[in-house]
């Protein structure tokens, strides 16, 4: 637990950190833009990028201005066109993406005022021939007589200039003053306005204002569905037509009662929605934290039709295209300054904004992104950040990808099926960057710290144990310390024959160079089967198997490793022999048993080492292959672990030290490896230790005879006649259990 608490701790400061973008308590814009890319991206992949034929645009394009005169046209030619629209073409509602602020003066009305107030003040007959005029002069009058009666919704702008000049005339607003008092929520707010001319804006049936509310990119994603100015309420020119087409049904702001994650607390100021009553039910707008509904995007440019109205007012236009249609007179023209930058276009002309809005809220698919979306963001933050902070680094690498992998899977199809299903607008980036980041840094922490770990490991059992196994310790080190402690284990000792003769007969750089040869072979083999070095000792080798890794085979592995430790000098005689060098032999003790192991010596100088009775058990055994003439000796433990290799009986012995006497063996070779010829030998010696045992000695030296014949170079054979010999001269006595008693190391 404890080598986890660093990548716990710095876990949980990067989920802090994401929680308190997630609470809004600051902003990490890199966080911003990806949720915003991430919000396209849904948008573009689920637009439905068909042709909405419910609402037309009426285009004030290029082609417009060049046919027809620049902008803005006479309010008499307006006055025609609305004739048009509704008498000819019969459309059932025109909203009007423009702003008449200022008087139509191009009929030459105005001077000829001027004239009759001025110069002309005394001439009656001027003065009547002007008023006999003025109907066919005042355009204005016209275009508000042909807005009377008729479903025109008109537009303005809201803005927040310095000077707080206005100009022209405020509809009525849509919720009066003290509507939201006590709800603290955050309205698009503005000290200015450009409306329409009084008398348009009295003829009119209603307006709406055509102000987006860009995000921090300058992308248009939201129309503020209400906007405030001086207290009041007043509502977007796509809401007002929505309202217009159901019967201008009375707008009623939402709040949930116990929504999700807004809590059933009264002072929750969330509105979440804005309801249409009508007869035929309640339509309901989502409206986010500022009162804004995000645009239903169907496709880029041209998701609905466009018609110019070069072609509109010379009836060129199929009636059947405009008959019973939404219409929306707005401009794609570049120079009039009504192309905006949205998701789907970097020059998207702002009628559409407007039809894109009337259509969805019409079919009921404006997303929903309440501000209890903040609460979702942070329990979802601290359940998954809560789940990998706690498991990642327990994990394996592949084990962590795989976590990573489908966490994030799993994050982006709820937040797509929230999008595609429920119309719910999720955060997602700091889900994802959390989960990538508690990746990381688990991968980093195993890369930089773990390695550091290891190099720490490497150099404490490096020197003792294979790689292999410091990094299998490497994993779990706090399972491992160089600790003294208590344990069941197998013990190796080796040394060369006869090396005070074979060092003397040799120059200095020789005798290092073949101790060199020597020593690394052998204790590779070591390493090999798994045995930590414990020392060299001059020309004698020490090992032990079990500890610092615990290994249930252990006294098989040092068996196998005694007899791969013999064939693995066979080879190195060969080059020595060719160099001109002397042969090398070696005898091996190994016993099993309890013994004390971990990291002992003095403040000046320590190793892991391992002491005890058996330790000293696998000296003396290594010392009496000399006296048998053998390679290897095991004690009993030793014997009783091994299943897999085939043992011989040599003797048993009370050594120096000990009372307790031993049997002791010599390994021979894995069962495998073990042929028939070998296998007759056995059972023969078995047969003479039986005889010699029982004091047989005539039949003990006959067996022996014949052993010595099957087995010419076998020293033991020799030791055990010479030992019958001695027992015929010196009888051990009727009492003698068959044990031989050593005085010397």
């Amino acid at each position: 637990m404890n080598q986890h608490l660093l990548r716990h701790g710095i876990g949980v400061l990067l989920l802090l950190l994401l929680l308190g973008h997630a609470a809004r308590l600051y902003q990490i814009p890199v966080l911003g833009n990806l949720d915003q890319i991430a919000y396209d991206t849904k948008l573009k992949l689920t637009m439905p990028r068909d042709v909405d034929k419910r609402v037309v645009i009426l285009d004030i394009d290029e082609r417009s201005l060049a046919e027809i005169g620049r902008w803005p046209w006479g309010r008499e030619r307006l006055a025609t066109l609305l004739d048009t629209l509704f008498d000819h073409y019969g459309v059932s509602l025109l909203g009007v993406d423009v702003v008449f602020a200022e008087p139509d003066a191009s009929s030459g009305l105005p001077a000829l005022e001027r004239l009759a107030s001025g110069p002309l003040a005394g001439n009656a007959d001027f003065r009547a021939a002007l008023e006999q005029l003025r109907p066919q002069l005042d355009y204005d009058e016209k275009f508000a007589e042909s807005l009377r009666d008729r479903p025109v919704l008109l537009g303005y702008y809201f803005s927040d200039r310095g000077d707080g000049l206005n100009s022209g005339m405020l509809p009525d607003p849509i919720l009066p003053s003290g509507t939201f008092r006590g709800r603290n929520i955050a309205f698009a707010s503005f000290n200015s306005f450009g409306a329409n001319l009084s008398r348009f804006q009295q003829s009119a049936l209603g307006a709406g204002h055509f102000n987006p509310l860009p995000d921090f990119d300058g992308l248009n994603r939201r129309v503020p569905m209400l906007v405030e100015y001086k207290g009041a309420y007043y509502e977007s020119l796509s809401l007002a037509i929505v309202r217009t087409l159901l019967g201008s049904p009375k707008l009623v702001p939402g709040y949930p009662d116990a929504g999700f994650f807004s809590g059933a607390a009264r002072d929750y100021a969330g509105l979440e929605w804005l309801d249409l009553p009508t007869r035929k039910g309640t339509l309901r707008v989502p409206v986010d934290e500022n009162v804004a509904a995000l645009i239903p995007y169907r496709g880029p440019q041209g998701s609905f039709a466009y018609y110019s109205l070069a072609d509109v007012l010379a009836k060129r236009t199929p009636v059947d295209a405009l008959k019973g249609r939404i219409a929306l007179l707005g401009t794609t023209a570049p120079g009039l300054l009504d192309l905006r930058a949205t998701p789907v276009g970097s020059t998207y002309p702002g009628v559409e904004i407007h039809a894109n809005l009337i259509a969805g809220m019409l079919d009921g698919r404006v997303k929903h992104r309440p501000q209890y979306v903040t609460g979702f963001d942070i329990v979802l933050l601290l359940l998954v950040g809560g789940v990998l902070i706690w498991s990642l680094p327990k994990l394996s690498p592949q084990a962590a990808t795989l976590l990573t992998g489908g966490t994030l899977l799993l994050l982006v199809c709820m937040n797509f099926a929230f999008w595609q299903f429920a119309d719910f607008v999720q955060p997602l980036a700091a889900s994802l960057l959390l989960v990538i980041g508690l990746y990381a840094l688990n991968m980093s922490y195993g890369y930089f710290f773990e390695s550091r770990s290891k190099r720490q490991f490497a150099r404490m059992f490096g020197q003792y144990v294979p790689p292999e196994l410091v990094e299998e310790m490497s994993r779990n080190p706090e399972h491992y310390s160089m600790d003294g402690r208590n344990a069941e284990l197998t013990v190796l000792f080796s040394d060369i024959r006869g090396f005070t003769t074979i060092s003397e007969g040799l120059e200095p750089k020789q005798l290092t160079q073949l101790m060199n040869e020597y020593l690394g072979a052998m204790t590779s083999v070591i390493q090999d089967q798994r045995g930590t070095l414990d020392k060299y000792i001059g020309d004698a080798i020490m090992a032990f198997w079990g500890a610092p890794v615990d290994d249930a085979e252990h006294a098989g592995h040092a068996v196998k490793a005694a007899l791969r430790m013999h064939a693995a000098l066979a080879e190195l005689n060969h080059s020595l022999t060719a160099r001109g060098w002397p042969e090398l032999k070696i005898g091996v003790g190994l016993n099993t048993g309890p013994m004390t192991v971990g990291d002992m010596g003095s403040p000046v100088r320590k190793a892991y080492t391992v002491m005890g009775d058996a330790v000293n058990l696998a000296s003396r055994l290594e010392g009496l292959t000399k006296q048998y003439g053998v390679g290897t000796l095991v004690g009993e433990a030793t014997r009783r672990a091994v299943k897999d290799v085939v043992f011989r009986e040599i003797d048993r012995v009370r050594v120096k030290g000990k009372d307790e006497p031993v049997s002791i063996y010599e390994p021979l070779a894995l069962e495998g490896d073990f042929d028939r010829a070998r296998l007759e030998e056995l059972k023969l010696w078995n047969l003479a230790l039986r005889q010699f045992r029982g004091q047989e000695w005539d039949q003990a030296e006959l067996t022996l005879f014949n052993l010595q014949r099957m087995a010419p170079q076998c020293v033991l054979y020799r030791i055990y006649a010479d030992q019958i010999a001695q027992y015929r001269r010196e009888p051990p006595g009727r009492d003698w259990d068959g044990v031989r008693t050593f005085e010397t190391k």
